[in-house]
């Protein structure tokens, strides 16, 4: 039976901070060839600030992808400001954008759904992305636009 049979998508609550921060480790793009990054990157405040205090924060919304009872990925947004941006940082008003899937549930729809159900919440959302990166493709399928000169993308409903 495919996959989306069985996948509920629920909003992310406050309880849902640790999951996050185990899916914001699997956001952060390694290239092909290349070493895993330590763990320890999310200790970073560069890093951290997109999930500390998850659901404490203005602007924090989220959907968790359910698979049988069990958490298989995460789609947020969250805002920042201009003296402490993060890296596809566009304005204050427009949210940032995370996203990941467990690498068992890559390439099932799981991350689409995730982020269709997400971005009917607002008006627009930004986020950085390699273009090497797989879920490239995806932002661009979605609607996602990438400013000139840089990794940021942009949607807009």
């Amino acid at each position: 039976m495919p996959l989306r049979a069985h996948l509920d998508i629920r909003p992310a609550l406050e309880a849902d901070e640790p999951f996050l921060w185990d899916m914001l480790y699997l956001a952060l793009f390694v290239p092909p060839g290349q070493p895993p990054i330590p763990r320890a990157v999310l200790l970073q405040p560069a890093i951290s600030r997109y999930v500390r205090d998850w659901g404490r924060r203005a602007g924090d919304s989220g959907v968790i992808a359910v698979l049988n009872g069990l958490p298989v990925g995460a789609a947020w947004l969250r805002l920042f400001s201009a003296a402490d941006p993060g890296y596809g940082f566009v304005d204050e008003t427009t949210p940032e954008l995370t996203v990941a899937v467990l690498p068992d549930h890559r390439g099932q729809g799981t991350g689409t759904l995730l982020l269709t159900s997400l971005l009917r919440t607002g008006p627009s959302a930004c986020l950085s992305c390699d273009p090497a990166n797989p879920a490239y493709r995806l932002y661009l399928r979605l609607g996602f636009r990438p400013l000139a000169g840089s990794r940021t993308m942009i949607w807009n409903s």
